[in-house]
């Protein structure tokens, strides 16, 4: 397995460099002079002059690719052209909420998606089949912040019973440890702080994983009616084992592979689109953090919050892979 999981990563190396060439390429041929973002639109030709060329501006391209890929590769994507700060830092401040989000998000999309896809495949052609299956066509077509501004008109505006938006009632956050709020109150015991986080994660998480429960639904709804086909589910049954053995061990066992590969393949989709869930709910993450980088051409930002969500996305994949044994131990790692 050891190595196995080595040459994944090698793998791997290919897979990020394109990701750092694409963002970098993309990010220097369309946003504004970084130079006039930093000393505004009043200053002379001679100041953007000299600026360009104390940060390196100037230079060819592939020089300054280089100078960031050097840069990445030891966890260093410079400093915000806005703030000053160091793009890590500014990351790091709001990567764990945007986890928590995706996490949360990921954790109903699953719990629903699984549920509806065995309820449905028990009961083939029911009414709480076709349901289901409408439920989980409607939530893959519904835009994810259109979902998002409904859930506020109707949840936070007209029923007052959840926040509008922000991650937790402002002065309840809980001792830092992980940066997760959930966790955090949790682990120092604080069910005040865990009950305002709760509070407000619920929208933006619903919103959030309804398009990979839907995914997740029909996903799990197609393997399990072919499992269920099979002669060993039949055999099971004649042996006078309980439904709910033959579903849940029989039956869900063996169609896991194809739903974990969806699971794992909505957690990089939902740290996508925390991007837009983020900026409709004012979650203080990444995504949100990101959006408004785009809009000020802080390129810098820009491209170290891809480069950090495409190593989570890869990461995840590998993760994913690595469960396949677990889950079927006749596949060999190769």
């Amino acid at each position: 397995m050891l190595k196995y999981i080595i040459k994944r990563l090698l793998l791997l190396v290919p897979v990020l460099l394109g990701v750092t060439i694409m963002v970098f390429t993309v990010m220097h041929m369309f946003t504004t002079d970084p130079a006039e973002i930093i000393l505004g639109q009043h200053a002379t030709v001679q100041q953007m002059e000299e600026l360009r060329e104390e940060l390196g501006f100037n230079r060819p391209l592939h020089e300054q690719y280089l100078d960031f890929l050097g840069g990445a590769v030891k966890g260093d994507f410079g400093k915000s052209l806005i703030t000053k700060t160091p793009v890590v830092e500014e990351i790091g401040q709001r990567l764990p909420a945007t986890l928590e989000l995706a996490l949360a998000g990921l954790l109903f999309a699953t719990v629903l998606g699984v549920t509806m896809g065995i309820v449905s495949a028990i009961k083939q052609n029911s009414i709480f089949d076709y349901i289901s299956m409408f439920i989980s066509l409607v939530g893959v077509s519904m835009p994810i912040f259109w979902l998002g501004l409904v859930f506020i008109v109707v949840f936070s505006l007209k029923l007052g019973i959840l926040p509008v938006a922000g991650r937790i009632q402002m002065g309840y956050e809980p001792t830092h440890i992980t940066g997760l709020y959930l966790l955090d109150s949790l682990l120092t015991g604080d069910m005040v702080a865990f009950k305002s986080a709760f509070k407000h994660i619920i929208l933006p998480s619903v919103a959030l994983g309804m398009y990979s429960a839907a995914l997740i639904a029909r996903m799990t709804r197609s393997t399990m009616l072919e499992v269920l086909g099979q002669d060993f589910i039949r055999t099971a049954r004649a042996k006078g084992l309980f439904e709910k053995v033959v579903i849940g061990i029989h039956g869900l066992r063996n169609a896991l592979i194809p739903i974990v590969t969806v699971i794992g393949l909505q957690l990089g989709t939902l740290l996508g689109g925390a991007v837009l869930t983020e900026t409709v709910f004012s979650w203080p993450g990444v995504g949100s953090y990101t959006v408004n980088s785009i809009l000020k051409s802080d390129f810098t930002v820009v491209q170290g919050a891809v480069v950090y969500l495409a190593v989570i996305f890869v990461l995840v994949n590998l993760l994913v892979d690595i469960l396949y044994v677990f889950l079927d131990p006749r596949i060999k790692y190769s």
